[in-house]
């Protein structure tokens, strides 16, 4: 299953939402929060936490990256 989330939105983006952490440059999908902290789940790897502040939506481009690496992912596990 896909997050879902609007390219145009202005919020930081929510739990189960594609987010960029503009520190690490690097995208996933938000987790939950923790300590303050920002809790994203990259496409494949370890999570990581982040600043709030550094948390923003990605770009169209990033957003349509993204979910392409999770279709792929889900593809070869036969989901």
């Amino acid at each position: 299953m896909l997050p879902c989330m609007a390219s145009n939105q202005q919020t930081r983006p929510g739990l189960g939402e594609l987010a960029k952490d503009t520190a690490k440059g690097r995208i996933g999908i938000v987790m939950g929060e923790l300590g303050g902290r920002v809790q994203i789940r990259p496409i494949g790897g370890r999570e990581w936490d982040a600043m709030p502040d550094m948390v923003v939506q990605p770009s169209a481009r990033e957003e349509l990256s993204a979910r392409l690496a999770i279709r792929n992912g889900n593809s070869r596990d036969g989901l």
